[in-house]
């Protein structure tokens, strides 16, 4: 998928656009690159404006005819002036966001409101931002155009993705399914369905990916959130990818113990690595308790610390 990015981000900064002088051929204006709360506020705007003139099939959802195929049409309130407008039925979330993800050195921090539409919340459980997940997704820009998408089940692992995309995914329920349909398909029945609109801060900012989205363009992602692997473990260590949220901000990228004694060139968050303190005994070995891993009540992990300094042993190279 054309959203994977990076778990070090690396920003192709825009450094503006060029234009010829008349009077000069030889001058040119540099435009300098917007900052992200000047982005923000604009992309708010914008998204804004499309949720007032928009609307989607809401009466469908209601009402499922018998043959509906439950994805979400949007339509102009201009040209249907009896619907009611995407704001009616849109929820937000504030996510704060650095500069720094971008590459940037700035020091600015902004908060970023991520519009969402739960069309159909699906009968199952919601994912974490830490689980794999079965999807299928399309994704927008504002005028409708299309860059990406997949009308099949697809795996997708959402720390690998952008953060407004994850973020929006988890919102969802998961279906039934799968079934075997006797022809090399599967199907899912009664998953969530629902739409996410992000500012650029959310998604790739000053980055274009590609042709089909421009620098500092706002995302539509309709999404169905066909299934998920309940407390996923991504790098097999034992720990439920989740649970290596170390600081707790959602965003599992930016939790590497070991930063500073792995090479210039390798950056493995605690997700996703074996060995989260770098000590050269692997983080599974580390975490149990008289030769097994021990839970809670609550079925979080119980973290041995044998110096007592507060650390658990996994994330401390000197235990």
């Amino acid at each position: 998928m054309k959203i994977n990015r990076l778990i070090v981000v690396f920003v192709a900064m825009v450094l503006g656009i060029s234009c010829r002088n008349d009077d000069d051929g030889d001058d040119r204006i540099v435009v300098p690159p917007q900052t992200l709360i000047e982005t923000a506020v604009e992309n708010d705007a914008d998204i804004k404006a499309f949720l007032e003139t928009h609307f989607y099939n809401y009466e469908e959802f209601e009402n499922p005819p018998a043959d509906f195929d439950f994805k979400i049409k949007f339509g102009l309130i201009s040209d249907n002036p009896e619907k009611l407008p995407l704001t009616n039925f849109v929820q937000t979330q504030v996510i704060r966001v650095t500069s720094l993800e971008f590459g940037r050195d700035d020091g600015e921090e902004v908060d970023q409101t991520l519009y969402y539409l739960i069309a159909r919340e699906g009968v199952g459980e919601s994912p974490t931002l830490g689980d794999r997940t079965v999807l299928q997704y399309e994704g927008s820009l504002l005028d409708g155009s299309l860059f990406d998408g997949s009308t099949s089940p697809l795996n997708q692992y959402l720390p690998g993705f952008l953060k407004g995309y994850a973020n929006g995914v988890v919102k969802l329920k998961s279906g039934t399914g799968p079934v075997e349909n006797g022809d090399g398909t599967v199907s899912y029945e009664d998953y969530g369905v629902g739409a996410i609109f992000m500012p650029s801060g959310l998604g790739y900012f000053s980055a274009s990916p590609s042709s089909a989205i421009p620098a500092y363009a706002p995302l539509i992602f309709k999404i169905d959130v066909l299934d998920f692997e309940e407390d996923t473990d991504f790098d097999g260590d034992g720990i439920p990818s989740i649970q290596e949220d170390i600081d707790g901000d959602g965003d599992l990228n930016n939790d590497n113990t070991d930063a500073d004694t792995e090479p210039s060139t390798i950056f493995l968050a605690n997700h996703n690595d074996t060995d989260d303190d770098e000590d050269g005994i692997p983080t599974i070995d580390e975490i149990k308790i008289d030769g097994e891993i021990k839970k809670d009540a609550n079925g979080l992990i119980i973290f041995p610390d044998t110096d007592g300094d507060g650390v658990p042993n996994h994330l401390d190279s000197d235990s």
